[in-house]
């Protein structure tokens, strides 16, 4: 599941992109992605709470009703996608929020979201004063959320300001016409993004990256292992959630060889802390078993930190 929009080289990807907006397609997924963290919301699961993502979810409208209270699954016995994907998708989020939380408690007031989507951090994460957040997205996705949001009273509880640009663009050109400053130490996330991207598209999203961080940046990245696109995509789980979602998620994903990204960052100077995404869960008291395990046991947390 992603918030990406992201594609390089290939007609066939560039079309799947290019024809996609919030109910269709990599937008179906962003979706997904909310209505997971508005079920955890709901249900007190406790490692991440989303006042917004119900919200975005029923505004979107999509073609096929998807769940945001924990009422909406527990009907359905049988239903293994909403509770894997709810205990998956709050996970992701807790680590990275925590990231983003110890980032400023270490000063870091620059923050970049990658394909931001229905990423509602801006709003309901405690920012240190001085914070200015930079969402990138296209046009339409940050259009829909700003709309949405505005709708509801939503106040940021930072400095957010919209990066309306593709990721296929000059979109560093956009990122400092916003207003950042590639001298200041910037936190970054890449969430539910490189799954999307060709493996040429990938590097030099994190070259970009690289040229635009100031010493003490830092980064966070979910990574999958070589071979776990290919056994999640064949997962009967995943079968089964296109088939809730009305879309072929394993289609969207490019299994293209590419360069481990922690061994990326470690080579243009970055320290790098790797943990699996079970390692996470054992240590936020929730661990993988069954579905989830098999399908997404083995990914991975990526953080580093600019030299």
């Amino acid at each position: 599941m992603s918030n990406a929009q992201y594609c390089g080289p290939g007609d066939a990807l560039t079309r799947t992109f290019d024809e996609w907006d919030i109910t269709t397609g990599v937008g179906l997924t962003a979706l997904a992605v909310a209505a997971a963290r508005a079920i955890e919301t709901d249900q007190g699961g406790g490692l991440v709470r989303d006042d917004y993502a119900r919200v975005l979810v029923e505004a979107a409208a999509p073609p096929i009703p998807l769940p945001t209270r924990a009422a909406d699954i527990g009907t359905d016995p049988g239903d293994r996608v909403w509770p894997t994907m709810t205990d998956y998708m709050a996970l992701r989020s807790r680590v990275f929020d925590d990231f983003f939380i110890e980032a400023g408690a270490d000063g870091i007031r620059q923050v970049v979201i990658l394909a931001a989507g229905l990423d509602a951090r801006a709003f309901r994460l405690a920012w240190p004063p001085g914070t200015t957040v930079y969402e990138i997205d296209r046009p339409t996705v940050l259009e829909f959320k700003q709309r949405t949001l505005d709708a509801h009273g939503a106040v940021p509880a930072c400095e957010r300001r919209s990066v309306p640009t593709d990721l296929r663009d000059d979109w560093a050109t956009a990122l400092r016409a916003a207003g950042f400053d590639p001298a200041r130490p910037t936190a970054w996330l890449a969430e539910g993004l490189l799954p999307y991207l060709p493996a040429r598209a990938e590097e030099d999203l994190f070259a970009t990256v690289h040229a635009l961080s100031a010493p003490g940046s830092r980064m966070a990245v979910e990574a999958l292992t070589e071979g776990l696109a290919d056994t999640v995509r064949e997962h009967p789980l995943m079968r089964e959630s296109g088939e809730r979602l009305g879309v072929d998620i394993g289609t969207l994903w490019n299994d293209e060889p590419r360069r481990d990204c922690a061994t990326w960052l470690r080579s243009v100077g970055w320290s790098v802390q790797v943990e699996s995404t079970t390692e996470a869960a054992h240590r936020h008291g929730r661990p993988l078993d069954g579905d989830i395990a098999d399908a997404f046991g083995a990914g991975r947390l990526v953080t580093a930190q600019a030299g």
